[in-house]
């Protein structure tokens, strides 16, 4: 049988507050949470498909937007090129690699591999991702913080490829003068590993300067953490302590008190990386954190 978490349409519970010493747990979880028991497979054969029949259903409001666009932004070995991944093993019943993903390394793999705007469309779901390459602390390494915001507005140009020694301009060919709907980025994102160590100011001044750039905008803005198992011994053993982690908790405070996005806005998740098979406690947080973008990016798409 399928269980999830029971939320009013449109509506989603605030994600419980995490923890705050590597490897020890609170006594009790800070918020209920109900985890899906089958792997996609058996839900398949459920009279309850719930959460995937949410999506699968889902239409966004505006009908001149053509599918919920999230951008994908944050530092090098973050986790985004394997979110997009995760999120289409969950939604496809299997595993895949829509966006290249890799170990983290010393420079963007992303950039190495894929240095153009993409849009990685879900399919037989109206949702589409922008992974990008990732930031870097130095001015001269990573994306632009220019080309990210021109993004958000619905400026750039499928196939652009960033130039990280130079921010597009309105002269370039992958300028788009007129963007419509569909073309502007509905929800951001930020992907940010739980092993971090404390930010460093250059990349902390990055991340502020594209949040108030959406802000400006009115695009919803969510952050994910990731690595939840690597960085805390109890939720490696067993991920459903995510909720339980005093470490986690201190981790999420210090990023949401650092970056200003609130706590009830940073999910925790696992992304898929060395299973071969579907997992359904890691579809249960990345189920978690998607429905939230759609709800999100649906809101705003139908304000424009």
């Amino acid at each position: 049988m399928f269980a999830f978490v029971t939320l009013p349409h449109r509506f989603v519970h605030s994600v419980a507050i995490l923890g705050h010493f590597r490897d020890r747990e609170c006594e009790h979880p800070r918020r209920p949470f109900q985890w899906f028991q089958t792997t996609f497979c058996q839900l398949l054969n459920s009279q309850h498909l719930g959460f995937l029949q949410y999506v699968k259903n889902f239409q966004p409001q505006n009908q001149e937007a053509k599918a919920i666009r999230v951008l994908l932004f944050g530092a090098v070995g973050a986790g985004k090129s394997s979110f997009i991944n995760s999120v289409n093993n969950v939604l496809q019943g299997r595993m895949t690699d829509e966006a290249l993903a890799c170990a983290p390394f010393s420079s963007s793999f992303t950039k190495k591999v894929n240095i153009s705007y993409d849009s990685i469309k879900i399919k037989n779901y109206p949702i589409v991702f922008n992974d990008i390459m990732g930031l870097e602390e130095g001015d001269g390494s990573g994306i632009k913080t220019e080309d990210i915001k021109l993004a958000l507005r619905g400026h750039v140009k499928e196939g652009y490829k960033f130039n990280p020694s130079s921010p597009l301009s309105a002269e370039d060919p992958g300028y788009i003068s007129s963007p419509s709907i569909s073309d502007r980025v509905h929800v951001l994102v930020c992907i940010y590993t739980a092993n971090a160590s404390q930010m460093k100011q250059g990349f902390l001044r990055k991340m502020k300067e594209i949040r108030e750039a959406a802000s400006d905008l009115g695009i919803p803005q969510l952050a994910i953490l990731t690595h939840v198992d690597e960085a805390c011994g109890e939720t490696e053993k067993n991920l459903r302590s995510v909720y339980k982690s005093k470490y986690l908790k201190k981790k999420m405070g210090d990023f949401s008190s650092s970056v200003g996005i609130p706590m009830n806005r940073i999910l925790p998740v696992k992304n898929y990386s060395k299973e071969i098979e579907l997992n359904p406690d890691i579809d249960t947080l990345i189920m978690s954190a998607l429905k939230l973008m759609i709800d999100f990016g649906d809101d705003y798409a139908a304000k424009l």
